[in-house]
């Protein structure tokens, strides 16, 4: 074979494991150096027994804390930390690793990520304590890095979209008048003769009443499949509690309602005071998130949820009805993440869009835009046809 060929072997050969190169006969040749290294760290975690069954054990892995720290200093050696975060996350849910991570050693060697931060907030209340401070370090970082990423784009939207919405045709001064629009908007009134553009209709800004002028409410799902969602959603809380035009309230729920509100300015600690995983009472949840809001007509409330509802579903139905009645905006997201398509209850979705609230899953990247288009109150449903991926539209 020539060069080609032989790195089409190689390549060939580790996408497939050592299976392969016995069924081939060694017709894709052996490994040596690196891609020997390489091929066992996959080996370890993705080779299968005769019946199809994930035998990582087999492979040397085994349930040992210094086997799995050596592997993940392996794989941080050998892939990429896009790669190495996908394999963690693989080996968690492949090799049962979860009371490995409870070990401080474990989480030194780990490469933090948003999967790995839910892992560990799962694990919150069986953790020692001496983990629980390293766990702290590990999710401290996500969040900081997601607050990095998202903080700024976060703040300019909405600081962009609460302007234009309080834009008036009637401005009560002068100094309220915004010349440059009002100019582009009476261009048809331009007189040649005159050199002069007649004001037929004025573009302003209304006189702000008060320093807050929306209330947000995040009623966040924390069963266990919704661990991405609810990290996500505290740091934009966190993001969006440190702009004074709005007031920002975050409540998280399973068949009990936890208000943490108080803990926004600290999103590493409101993240240890959820509790992943059990049942789930979504009515209860937005029947506290209704004593929250004073302001209807000024109010966005974003349930964040799977929809499958252990409560009382119709009173559930009723509440959001009564509340988009009042005037609230509501925003139902079946995932704030970058997981793809989710699983949600697709009889409640669509009970939600007959009653013309879509209910939708949403990417980090796009929900700044998303809470732009709801303090506008544009159409949620066209925005997510526009910008979200077919997958990610549901209602």
């Amino acid at each position: 074979m020539d060069v080609h060929d032989d790195e089409r072997a190689r390549r060939w050969r580790l996408v497939l494991g050592g299976e392969a190169e016995n069924c081939a006969g060694g017709g894709l040749g052996g490994l040596t150096g690196d891609d020997a290294g390489m091929d066992a760290a996959l080996a370890a975690l993705y080779d299968l027994d005769g019946d199809g069954e994930s035998a990582p054990r087999s492979a040397g892995l085994g349930g040992s804390a210094p086997r799995v720290s050596r592997w993940l200093g392996d794989i941080r050696t050998y892939f990429p930390s896009t790669v190495v975060q996908v394999m963690q996350k693989d080996a968690i849910d492949r090799l049962d690793l979860s009371r490995l991570l409870l070990e401080p050693e474990m989480l030194e060697a780990v490469e933090p990520d948003v999967h790995l931060v839910g892992t560990l907030l799962s694990l919150n209340r069986v953790m020692p304590e001496q983990a629980r401070e390293s766990a702290r370090v590990v999710v401290r970082k996500v969040v900081h890095e997601l607050e990095r990423k998202l903080q700024h784009r976060t703040r300019a939207a909405v600081t962009g979209a609460l302007n234009r919405a309080a834009r008036t045709n009637r401005p009560r001064r002068p100094a309220d008048i915004d010349w440059d629009r009002t100019i582009r908007a009476n261009l048809k009134n331009y007189l040649p003769d005159r050199n002069t553009v007649v004001p037929s209709r004025l573009v302003g800004y209304a006189r702000k009443q008060q320093s807050v002028q929306r209330e947000v409410v995040l009623c966040i799902d924390q069963s266990g499949s919704m661990a991405a969602s609810v990290v996500y959603s505290s740091v934009f809380g966190a993001v969006l509690a440190s702009m004074r035009s709005l007031k920002t309230s975050l409540v998280v729920f399973d068949t009990a309602v936890v208000d943490l509100t108080d803990q926004l300015h600290d999103p590493v600690e409101l993240l240890f005071g959820t509790q992943l995983g059990g049942g789930t009472d979504i009515n209860r949840a937005i029947a506290y998130s209704q004593g929250l809001i004073t302001r209807p007509a000024n109010s966005i409330f974003i349930l964040i949820s799977d929809l499958y509802e252990g409560g009382v579903r119709a009173e559930m139905l009723r509440r959001v009805a009564a509340m988009t009645a009042a005037g609230v905006q509501v925003v139902v997201l079946l995932a704030l993440s970058d997981e793809g398509a989710p699983f949600y209850d697709h009889e409640n979705a669509a009970a939600l869009a007959a009653m013309g609230v879509p209910a939708f899953a949403c990417t980090p990247d796009a929900f700044p835009d998303l809470m732009a288009a709801a303090i506008e109150r544009r159409d949620l449903t066209a925005w997510a046809e526009r910008n979200l991926g077919e997958g990610r539209r549901t209602s």
